[in-house]
């Protein structure tokens, strides 16, 4: 099955063109998962997550709504001595969304200075054995792990991967399609390659939006993806002033009229 939806929802540039004027930030997920059946919580990298909030944020959702939670930037961005402490906390935090059957997986993003090293892939290790059997998708941002011998691992470990669409740039991943887990993943962050490095405020780097001719050449890649695995997560990471909603929706319809929606 293939789920569709944006990286985040509480943005306050999204009021206009996405959430009605006058909308409260608290009734904006419940807004959302009127639209979309799926959501990168992306809070989470910032702030350790909590079961209570986990828990109030599903009860503003559908049944069979999906969240996938962000890694903490301890775990990914921080690994010298992070603390197994912050895994048991983090796995805890998730047992609402677990038990009401609203959990997808876990994104671990690593950064770009996180390049292929026995070091890294030993971390790597350590990262799965701390999550146990947590589903978790790794996005790569260096092209250096762009090796048969990573997809290979990334089986055995059982991650899955992170296929991406972003700025054609020596040293990012190029847009490649893999299953390596029962979980397909694409995170699309616009090819705004002017401002992916020289930016003054992040949301820059996510200025962008994709035409229907862009978003048309992944409507069949994304289709064999899902072939390949139980469940497809699309996410749009391009939100600024919510471009990433219109992406989405438009993507959405791409599928459909392709037959795989």
């Amino acid at each position: 099955m293939i789920h569709i939806g944006t990286s985040g929802f509480s943005y306050d540039d999204w009021v206009g063109p996405f959430y009605p004027e006058g909308t409260r930030k608290g009734d904006f997920l419940e807004f959302y998962a009127e639209r979309f059946d799926c959501n990168e919580v992306n809070y989470t990298y910032y702030t350790m997550p909590s079961a209570a909030t986990l828990q109030a944020m599903s009860e503003k959702t559908p049944p069979d709504f999906r969240f996938v939670i962000k890694a903490n930037q301890a775990m990914t961005h921080e690994r010298g001595e992070v603390d197994e402490a912050v895994f048991e906390g983090f796995i805890a935090a998730l047992e609402p969304l677990r038990e009401e059957g609203k959990f997808g997986c876990v994104l671990a993003q690593f950064p770009y200075g996180f390049g292929l090293s026995q070091r890294n892939v030993d971390y790597l290790k350590r990262f799965r054995r701390l999550m146990h059997g947590v589903p978790v998708v790794v996005e790569f941002r260096n092209d250096a792990w762009l090796r048969e011998e990573m997809f290979a691992f990334l089986r055995e470990a059982r991650f899955g991967y992170c296929c991406v669409d972003q700025p054609r740039i020596e040293g990012l991943l190029p847009p490649r399609v893999e299953a390596t887990s029962s979980i397909g993943y694409v995170r699309f962050h616009g090819r705004n390659a002017e401002k992916w490095f020289r930016h003054e405020h992040a949301w820059e780097r996510y200025n962008y939006l994709y035409s229907r001719e862009e978003l048309r050449e992944w409507a069949p890649k994304v289709g064999a993806l899902a072939e390949q695995t139980e469940e497809t997560y699309v996410f749009f990471n391009n939100h600024y002033n919510a471009q990433a909603v219109q992406n989405a929706q438009e993507f959405t319809d791409l599928l459909a009229e392709a037959g795989g929606g």
